[in-house]
């Protein structure tokens, strides 16, 4: 039985070889794109007075969104992936 809290096996995409690597979002380290985890991050306005006026849904606005990737020591800290 595995000790880790995450699956092991990555299905690759790709033919094997040099794979795209990527930035941890959070602590920077580069990591092979297929063994990160991407999160999207955002601002919402959600204010009721603002909710009221043309052009605005019920939900709210969105104003800038971002997708941030985390390796799986991060994503493990930071309960993006949990134990099963």
């Amino acid at each position: 039985m595995s000790r880790h809290g995450y699956k092991r096996g990555w299905d690759h995409t790709k033919t094997r070889g040099r794979e795209n690597t990527v930035r941890c979002g959070f602590c920077g380290k580069l990591v092979p794109r297929y063994k990160t985890f991407p999160i999207v991050k955002g601002i919402r306005i959600n204010d009721p007075l603002l909710r009221g006026m043309p052009g605005w849904g019920r939900r709210g606005f969105n104003m800038m969104q971002t997708k941030i990737y985390a390796c799986p020591a991060c994503a493990r800290h930071r309960s993006i992936v949990r134990k099963r």
